[in-house]
């Protein structure tokens, strides 16, 4: 079934001089225009495309790629406020419409909003910066450790709020940060603890063991551009010291040095940690 604001492979069942018609099955023949239509596109072939509204409210597919779909969320720039709402960048020629009735405060030109895209009563792709509406309420199935796509969408006095693939709500708590966050950007993440009414902790760094492994080779190469090959630092120096030279905690930091050690790589010292 050919879903509006979804990317579609269909194929060409007519070509005219302003374009290529592809079977829309049930929605009926869809135009992709010239500007769109991939070279040497013939009748028969299949072409991947994304499905909406045209400005006259006709069915119309490009190839060119949104910055989401309908059902997901992104941060998005306004162009444009004008009497009946406003009009978001969202990577097509035709902006992206956020009524009224669906800004939180009031949009402003250059600003950027985190939205969710849905379709409204006259199947037209839309936008809403109320997003809790649109995430998934059901009881997760996160493992702990398991890696997961971010959106930060803003602050709470605990922590770092963040959309988890498109579908529920996560916390990023401030004292598990070791780096600047802002609503909009987009990370890799880790889901921490599925909390029993389906509150879910997140971290934006690896499981500690996982960390562990990938800082052993930073700390070689670290002590590689030490003289010597020695660093005043090690598993009883102030966590603050740790985490503004490796940007980890001490824990990790300590389980890292712990397995180069085992694994006869460096010597850890009174005073530091040296390569063997």
């Amino acid at each position: 079934m050919v879903q509006i604001g979804q990317y579609n492979t269909l194929k060409v069942v007519k070509q005219v001089g302003f374009g290529v018609y592809l079977d829309g099955d049930d929605l009926g023949q869809i135009l992709l225009p010239n500007k769109w239509v991939p070279k040497e596109t013939e009748i028969g072939d299949l072409v991947e495309v994304f499905i909406f509204l045209d400005s006259e409210d006709q069915l119309i597919a490009t190839t060119q790629t949104p910055k989401a779909q309908v059902g997901q969320f992104a941060s998005l720039k306004c162009t444009q406020v004008n009497r009946i709402g406003a009009f978001l960048d969202w990577g097509l020629d035709k902006d992206l419409f956020v009524p009224f009735s669906q800004q939180k405060v009031p949009f402003e030109v250059g600003r950027y909003y985190v939205v969710g895209l849905y379709i409204d009563n006259t199947d037209r792709i839309a936008a809403t910066a109320k997003i809790d509406r649109m995430l998934n309420t059901s009881e997760p199935s996160y493992r702990n450790g398991q890696a997961v796509d971010l959106l930060i969408a803003g602050r709470s006095d605990l922590g770092f709020k963040a959309i988890i693939n498109h579908q529920h709500w996560g916390l990023i708590y401030f004292d598990s940060v070791h780096q600047e966050l802002k609503p909009g950007m987009k990370m890799q993440g880790f889901i921490k603890k599925v909390r029993e009414h389906g509150g879910i902790d997140l971290s934006i760094a690896p499981p500690a063991h996982k960390q562990a492994d990938q800082l052993q080779e930073h700390i070689i190469g670290y002590l590689n551009k030490q003289p010597g090959g020695f660093a005043p630092i090690h598993d009883k120096s102030d966590p603050e010291t740790i985490k503004r030279t490796f940007r980890v905690s001490k824990a990790v930091f300590k389980r890292a040095i712990g397995g180069l050690y085992k694994a006869g790589r460096i010597t850890i010292l009174d005073n530091g940690i040296e390569l063997k």
